[in-house]
């Protein structure tokens, strides 16, 4: 008998989960799959919160607790955008651990379909990273042209002060930390 855990999501407090674990405990139930735990969250699911409910189920799918993850819908699972989405699954799968959407029946790790799920969100994933990458390149040349000055804001040391701390002994992380800088860049400053 497959062991299954079902994962809920809803965005706020107003709404509630109770729409989406009575119908997939049925399914479960019709499936002749044993229920072994419930994950609920209560959280927007766009990656930029902490969810509880849904980190302890990773873990407990790292560990082999269930066979199956059962879950209402993908953006109940994630919208933390495809790449992101794309990496849970993946840890899932490598965990051998299957899973379903409940109202998307095409996205199900256990189907003939699996293979092409799964190449078409790498094929999304990937185009996310582009666009993201294009957008950023974007929004760095309007800053350039509105006159911004772009990066880290210029270190001014003074290398005689820094000699004669080395002279008394210090080390450079002790005088770089002092300073406010990286060890790094009085590393190469000291030896160009």
């Amino acid at each position: 008998m497959k062991t299954v855990a079902l994962y809920c999501r809803v965005s706020t407090s107003k709404q509630t989960n109770e729409n989406q674990l009575p119908e997939l405990r049925a399914f479960a139930e019709r499936q002749g799959w044993t229920v072994v735990k419930e994950y609920t969250d209560t959280i927007t699911g766009s990656g930029k919160r902490k969810r509880e409910a849904f980190d302890d189920m990773m873990d407990a799918a790292s560990r082999h607790e269930f066979d199956l993850l059962l879950f209402w819908k993908l953006d109940r699972f994630s919208r933390a955008g495809v790449r992101q989405t794309l990496v849970y699954l993946t840890k899932l799968d490598g965990w051998n651990v299957g899973w379903r959407s409940f109202q998307e029946q095409w996205f199900d790790s256990c189907g003939p379909f699996k293979d092409a799920v799964i190449s078409i969100m790498a094929t999304l994933a990937e185009q996310e990273r582009v666009s993201i990458s294009q957008r950023t390149l974007a929004g760095l040349k309007r800053a350039r042209r509105e006159g911004k000055v772009l990066g880290r804001p210029t270190a001014h040391v003074d290398m005689d002060k820094v000699a004669k701390r080395r002279a008394k002994g210090e080390s450079l992380r002790a005088i770089a930390s002092d300073l406010g800088v990286s060890a790094a860049l009085l590393c190469k400053r000291v030896n160009a």
